[in-house]
């Protein structure tokens, strides 16, 4: 399968270059849509989302839908999904559809072709992928998203606390899970780095994980790709923390904001600014 897009990787970039580095989420949980003054149900879910649609359309380098919030409502939850996805599309955002999917053979292929493919029913730019049964097994979805100039972002230091007893741990040859799936990373975007391009394989490492990319010997600026990176805003990261934690990776990375964006609504004009707003601090501290 083979397609004439522009790869991922570079059409983030772009992004990144015109709007700032922010992803704003789309997080339509139930105290979110409360504290709009809507109700939790699938009319609140809609007008939630298409209020995010309208204000994130056209106004930052990436939205990132989060797909359970939308699942617990089953098919009419997943059907206003693929609504939003299609008009952030039709508006020229980018989307990175969190769904966190890992798994191997031929469901591994189906979660690929669900998402990345060329006629993907939930289609996406990029999505999140969880290599915790391997990196390998990602192979067959991040081949595919190669194919059809999509991209995945790989969880690699996940700012939640159980994450480390996974993350950090030794492999036999003394690298870190988290820097092995890294060096993964950086070996599906060597063709990239090599033409000093943003590749279409990134992680996804938390804003607040302190010291752990220094201490595990994680090499972001080799890895050559998109670092999507929550914890700014809500989950209380600083200007300091993300400078210390991604240093000379800086320019990879793509803040991930949901609450801090969110709670500036349901006001369209107000929400569009906040994000604004964001994307331009984001944009201060990484010197893109």
């Amino acid at each position: 399968m083979t397609t004439d897009r522009v790869p991922f990787g570079l059409r983030l970039q772009v992004a990144m270059a015109e709007h700032g580095p922010l992803c704003a989420g789309i997080d339509p949980h139930r105290g979110l849509l409360e504290s709009w003054g809507l109700s939790y149900d699938l009319a609140g879910l809609e007008r939630f989302t298409m209020t995010c649609v309208e204000a994130f359309g056209g106004s930052v380098a990436a939205v990132k839908p989060q797909s359970a919030f939308f699942e617990v409502f089953g098919a009419k939850g997943v059907a206003v999904l693929e609504r939003a996805l299609a008009e952030l599309r039709a508006a020229g955002t980018l989307t990175v559809l969190d769904v966190k999917r890992g798994d191997i053979g031929t469901t591994v292929d189906a979660y690929g072709e669900a998402f990345l493919g060329q006629d993907a029913p939930t289609a996406a730019d990029a999505i999140t992928l969880s290599p915790y049964l391997g990196y390998g097994s990602l192979r067959p979805a991040i081949d595919l998203a190669h194919a059809t100039g999509r991209g995945v972002f790989v969880l690699a230091l996940t700012s939640n606390p159980e994450g480390a007893q996974v993350q950090h741990a030794r492999l036999a040859d003394g690298r870190s899970v988290a820097g092995a799936v890294a060096d993964g990373a950086a070996q599906d975007n060597a063709d990239e780095r090599a033409n000093g391009r943003l590749g279409s394989v990134g992680l996804v490492v938390g804003a607040t994980v302190g010291s752990a990319v220094s201490d595990l010997g994680v090499d972001l600026p080799a890895m050559a790709g998109p670092i999507l990176a929550p914890g700014l805003g809500a989950q209380g990261a600083t200007a300091q923390d993300v400078r210390a934690v991604f240093a000379g990776a800086l320019p990879q990375v793509l803040a991930s904001s949901s609450r801090d964006v969110l709670r500036a609504g349901p006001d369209v004009t107000t929400l569009r600014e906040r994000a604004r707003a964001v994307a331009g601090e984001v944009a201060d501290i990484t010197g893109v």
